[in-house]
């Protein structure tokens, strides 16, 4: 079985050595390593000149500005019967491709999801880490029991490359890619594992002004993405599944914001019960990764927690109510690993 690896590049000159780099000094080899530099102005592809013949550099010359685009023509270079996708700003586990490989030896498995986590920088990366040990730990392995993986992430993802041409593709449609692609796994019911040792270290928006950017593009493209493919709620379980992530956290995110402007006492109490949440969440991320900074930021949680529930409405708004779509790409401002 030969597998590949697929990264888009956009000037990703302080990140692209380091994520190649762990792509190259892996346990078990990747066969082959395509990288499409979509345009870059900076030194990326200079930097990616310097490996030599270890890597497939594809160039396309005038910058699309769209990750899908650049993918979905890097994937005509793809010869691997696998393929694994990931970022530029992305660093890979030295025993990633080895877990993937493993897990595509059942031949029922059509996609795997890695487990990201995030690189240690600041408060808000720290608070980052926190949220992906509740969706990864909790959420997506629950998920998996339940045969419904939501997303795969876009920087820990790999697929059977004749099933993903025939099959998937990359859209371009919507702000997120990976939530789209693994909509339509979903829809034709093929197998997608979650493999929690296929790990990857990524970047996180270091300043609130880029989280929230980022956020409304994870936002905005799950609506967008949910209005596309809501046939996929037909199923049973399905249906169940978004509805508690939807519905819910519609709910939820109503009840942080207008609580405290219909019942401010009620709101005291309702704060105090999501500080002590975050406390004991803390105390388990900081076991699970031996970091005690991430128990040290806990505290902080509830900004982001706010911050999430505001963009989250307001993303409902402009994406189902107004139909106001947005299709422009946010790329967070990367930073030396």
């Amino acid at each position: 079985m030969k597998v590949s690896i697929l990264i888009p590049c956009h000037n990703e000159e302080k990140s692209i050595k380091k994520c190649v780099e762990s792509c190259l000094n892996q346990t078990r080899k990747a066969d082959e390593i395509v990288v499409v530099d979509d345009g870059s102005t900076d030194k990326s592809v200079e930097i990616l000149e310097g490996f030599g013949d270890k890597v497939k550099i594809i160039k396309i010359i005038k910058n699309t500005g769209n990750k899908s685009y650049v993918q979905q023509h890097g994937l005509n270079f793809v010869t691997g019967d696998v393929f694994i996708a990931t970022d530029g700003d992305t660093v890979l586990d030295k025993n990633f491709v080895k877990s993937i490989y493993e897990d595509f030896k059942d031949k029922k498995v059509i996609a795997v999801a890695g487990y990201v986590k995030s690189l240690k920088h600041n408060w808000l990366t720290a608070c980052r880490e926190i949220d992906y040990i509740i969706g990864q730990d909790l959420y997506k392995r629950a998920q998996s029991y339940l045969n419904f993986i939501f997303v795969i992430p876009g920087c820990a993802g790999a697929f059977r490359t004749e099933v993903f041409k025939k099959h998937i593709s990359f859209d371009h449609d919507t702000l997120t890619e990976d939530l789209d692609f693994t909509y339509k796994l979903n829809e034709h019911y093929f197998k997608i594992k979650f493999d929690s040792k296929a790990v990857v270290y990524t970047q996180d928006p270091a300043t609130l002004k880029s989280y929230v950017k980022q956020l409304r593009r994870w936002y905005g493209g799950g609506w967008q993405n949910l209005i596309k493919h809501f046939r996929v709620a037909k199923d049973p379980i399905r249906a169940l599944e978004l509805s508690l992530l939807y519905v819910e956290g519609v709910l939820y995110a109503s009840l942080l914001i207008l609580t405290p402007l219909i019942n401010y006492r009620f709101f005291e109490y309702f704060f105090v019960s999501i500080i002590c949440i975050n406390l004991v969440t803390g105390i388990y991320a900081s076991i699970c990764r031996k970091r005690w900074d991430l128990l040290v930021c806990a505290p902080l949680f509830p900004i982001l927690v706010y911050i999430n529930a505001y963009v989250y409405l307001e993303q409902l708004v402009m994406e189902v109510f107004l139909q106001k779509r947005n299709m422009i790409w946010f790329q967070p401002e990367r930073r030396a690993i």
